[in-house]
Parts: structure tokens; sequence; C-alpha cells
């Protein structure tokens, strides 16, 4: 089976590649981690401009209709250039409203999404520890929400928030909250990776419109399942660059009269970092398949590519500041940059250690299906 993406995919993968080194250089990056500015604003219009953020949108409700496949080709890019933008968030906040919006609430949101005309954002955790229903204890009573959320990521520029909270029942579910309206108090949080803000927010009976088609752990579990993918994909994108840029000063950084890539030191890094970049990117890409293709086994793919993802950044980017030597601890190295971006991205919808444990549970009771 050939899990490789379409020629007309990858045509849209080089022109990604391409828009994004021309126009959002790390120069732009920086200028967000300085405080300059809360987001990329520029490239957040022009992608959105690019038909972009509506991806995974069907056309019928203003999305670009290039499918999961055309979203994970993209998240990669973005994530090669580790852009400052609210991609993440608004992948995810589009994927609660397929999964749980009417047909309504689906025709007035989502093209609002696509053309990055209201910025979107998620809240789920009520604090720090990895997603379990015990933790969500924002509750909705009579239309109106009562709780607080953090960290949310983007939660301080984003227009709109789907909230997980209880409802009277106390059932798990989805809400859509205006973050301009009334009873929201939001709270800049500081955090390693300040181009990705994070933001407490508190409700005190803000109103609160619930999304009805989807409810329960379940819901939120394929709601979390069906966002890892873009986001393995982002997070391989940046082990990408990580490794280039590592090939790239070692081949050009000499010592004792020669490039340090021929120190076999150096090779086993960077042979380290490749593996590892390409384990993950098999993994997200029968991930990427399973998603289109709402495969029966998107459970145990999506927690793979997590796992194989989070995995490979981590190490690309810490092994990428070693290559550069004193060098890749400075301020004015780039190293840091995908640092600050692995470590945010591999705590994003739980740790590598809890979609570990998902992956050994969903094969465990595949053997079993198997052995019964």
């Amino acid at each position: 089976m050939n899990f490789e993406f379409a020629d007309e995919l990858l045509a849209v993968r080089e022109q990604a590649r391409s828009f994004l080194t021309k126009n959002a250089p790390t120069t732009s990056v920086r200028r967000v981690l300085d405080g300059a500015e809360p987001y990329d604003a520029a490239t957040w219009t022009a992608i959105a401009e690019l038909g972009w953020l509506g991806a995974a949108i069907p056309e019928e409700l203003g999305g670009s209709g290039l499918g999961h496949e055309g979203l994970c080709v993209l998240a990669e890019e973005l994530g090669a250039a580790v852009a400052a933008i609210p991609f993440t968030s608004a992948c995810m906040a589009a994927e609660a409203l397929m999964l749980a919006g009417d047909a309504d609430q689906q025709r007035t949101h989502l093209p609002a999404l696509a053309t990055g005309e209201t910025i979107f954002c998620v809240a789920v955790s009520e604090g720090p520890g990895n997603p379990h229903p015990r933790f969500i204890r924002a509750e909705v009573r009579g239309g109106k929400l009562t709780g607080t959320k953090w960290p949310v990521a983007d939660g301080m520029i984003a227009g709109r928030t789907v909230v997980a909270a209880r409802d009277v029942d106390g059932e798990i579910g989805f809400f859509l909250v205006d973050l301009a309206g009334p009873g929201v108090t939001r709270t800049a949080l500081d955090s390693l990776d300040p181009t990705r803000g994070q933001a407490r927010i508190e409700f005190a009976s803000a109103p609160a419109e619930k999304l009805p088609a989807a409810r329960g752990w379940a819901a939120m579990e394929a709601l979390l399942e069906r966002s890892a993918v873009p986001i393995a994909f982002e997070q391989i994108g940046g082990a990408r660059t990580c490794l280039e840029m590592a090939k790239d000063f070692a081949m050009e950084r000499h010592a004792f009269g020669r490039p340090i890539a021929s120190f076999q030191a150096i090779k086993h890094k960077l042979v380290d970092i490749y593996v590892a970049n390409e384990l993950a990117r098999s993994n997200a890409y029968y991930a990427a398949w399973a998603l289109q293709a709402d495969a029966p086994d998107l459970s145990t793919a999506a927690a793979a590519a997590r796992v194989s993802a989070t995995e490979a950044f981590h190490l690309a980017s810490k092994e990428n500041i070693q290559v550069h030597g004193g060098m890749g601890f400075t301020w004015a190295a780039d190293c840091h940059l995908f640092y600050r971006r692995s470590k945010l991205l591999g705590l994003a919808l739980g740790g590598a250690p809890w979609w570990k444990d998902r992956l050994v549970s969903r094969l465990e009771m595949i053997n079993a299906d198997q052995e019964g």
C-alpha cells in the first residue's frame, strides 16, 4: 500500500514551502518572541487568503476542500517554519465544530474560521495534567458557563472558543463562547514558547451555546485523536528543519582543519536525528491516511504518530543545539526557537507518556480480539 500523498498535494507542499521561506522567516517569529506582536498577523492573513485555514473544511462550508491529508501537508511546512500563528488552535476548533456542531452552527462559524475573520481556540485543560474526565469541572447551567480554563493556547488573541464543560446532567460536552462577551476574564500566562501564547480564562456565567451533535468523553477522545495527527506533522516539520540546520552548520564549521561533520560524534548525532525523523514520518503518514479515510484504527495510528513525532522533535531540537556548540545556546542562534516549540507541542493534548499508554492499550485490545 502506498501512503505517499497524491501529486496535487505534493505540489501544494512545494508551494507552501516556497511561500513560507519567502514570507515567514524566523525574523517574524522573533518579533512575536520579543513582544512586538501577539502573533504573526501578516502570515496569518496571507495563509487565510491562500485557503490553508479551511484545508480540512468542506467547500460547501467555506473551506478549500483539500481534506485532512492536505491539512497535514500544510501543518508540516508551518512546523518547519515555526510559524507564530494560531494554526493549531484553528484546526482543533474546526474539528470540534465538524464533530459536534449542528448544520446551522457549522454554516455560521466554519466560513469565518476558514477565512481567518475569527480566530478560534479550544479550552479543555483546567490546570496541569493529562486529559481525563475528572479534570473537567467547568459547568453550564441555563446556557451560562462557569469555570476556569488554563492553559488555553492562543486564548489571548482568539475571538471565540470551544469549551469542554459539563451540562446540567453532568455529561461532558462542547460549548461555543464569545470571548468578547460578558462573564469572560482573560489573563496572559508566561510560557516557554511565547510565540504561541497561553491564557487563563475565567468564565462567570458567560453565555454558552451547546454543540449538540457529539457529547461524552468519547467525543473528547475523538477530538484529541483527530487533532493529534496534524500536530504530529507540525512536529516532524520542525524536526526536519532542525536536522537541516545541524547538517548545514556541521558542514560549514571547521575545527582542526576540517568540517566538524567529518567527526564521528557529529555523524552519530545527525544519523540519530534522521532515523527518529523517518520513523515519525512513517507513523504520521499512516495516521494521515487513517484520518482522511476515518479508518477503524485511527486511534492506534494517531497515538503512534503522536508518540514518535514528539520524541523525534525533542531529539532533533536538542541535538541541533549540541551540534551548534556554544553558538547554539545563544539568543542570536535560531536553535532555541525550535527547542521551545518542541517542548510546547510535546505537552499539547497530553504528554508523550499519556499517548504511550493509549497506544499500548489499543494494541492490547487488538491482540485480545485476534486471539479471541
